[in-house]
């Protein structure tokens, strides 16, 4: 009986310690970057996945600081919203949705005007992929919520 009990307390506490180890860094825990350094990052990434040159690097760069400036003003927008405990009407959300879109939209719209026609079609695949693994991670969050 003794060695029962020790075995399943052996157990009990492998698998409490490799849970431990499995859990990914909360968010609070990450290093947190400026707008510029993730601005500076994403416009690296873009050069070399898609052989930007000198100029296009400058535009890509002041399309990257204007959309990074508008994303955190809607984010202040948002936080003044859910601290005074207003919920939005649907008009809101859908009023917001279109916004959204039409950011997207207008971003695709320079990006086409920035980019060569292979550069445009190697970034909207990037866009595309992104796009896939943003919804794998959320399916997946949801997933660890129930």
């Amino acid at each position: 009986m003794k060695k029962l009990f020790i075995a399943a307390m052996l157990f009990v506490g492998i698998a409490s310690f490799a849970q431990e180890t499995d859990q990914k860094p909360a968010r609070e825990q990450r290093e947190r970057m400026t707008p510029e350094q993730r601005n500076e990052k994403q416009l690296q990434k873009l050069t070399t996945e898609l052989s930007l040159d000198a100029s296009q690097q400058a535009q890509v760069k002041q399309l990257l600081a204007d959309r990074s400036a508008k994303a955190e003003k809607f984010r202040e927008a948002r936080k003044e919203k859910k601290d005074s405990n207003t919920k939005p009407t649907a008009e809101e959300k859908a009023a917001f949705k279109k916004q959204m879109e039409d950011e997207v939209a207008a971003n695709d719209a320079k990006m086409k005007s920035i980019l060569k026609a292979d550069q445009y079609t190697k970034w909207k695949t990037l866009q595309e992929e992104k796009k896939d693994k943003m919804r794998d991670k959320m399916k997946e969050h949801k997933k660890d919520k129930i």
